[in-house]
């Protein structure tokens, strides 16, 4: 029980972490005109959230490789909705990348 709230603990300031770190990551890489804490963890990207279009899918791509040194695949740009979405697809991407 104990190991298992640790773990979820480590887990939450992980995701929490590389959060900031993405946000951090697309108001610089998109010159984007907000500040960090202004952009909610599941906002939406594109459309009516921050406005994005498919040339900025593409900086995120290679931003998100550069930042957190995963490869995004071509099926995974269908996840890239949402802040939370590439945060869960950092996240399953460094776990896989730990456990081979």
């Amino acid at each position: 029980m104990i190991n298992t709230l640790v773990e979820a603990r480590a887990y939450a300031g992980r995701r929490k972490e590389l959060t900031h770190r993405l946000k951090k990551t697309l108001v610089e890489r998109l010159d984007l005109d907000r500040q960090i804490d202004e952009i909610p963890d599941d906002c939406l990207l594109f459309g009516v959230g921050l406005g994005l279009d498919s040339v900025d899918a593409l900086e995120i791509v290679v931003a998100v490789e550069g930042e957190f040194g995963i490869r995004v695949e071509d099926g995974d740009m269908q996840e890239i909705r949402s802040v939370n979405s590439i945060v869960d697809l950092i996240l399953s991407r460094q776990t896989r990348e730990e456990n081979v």
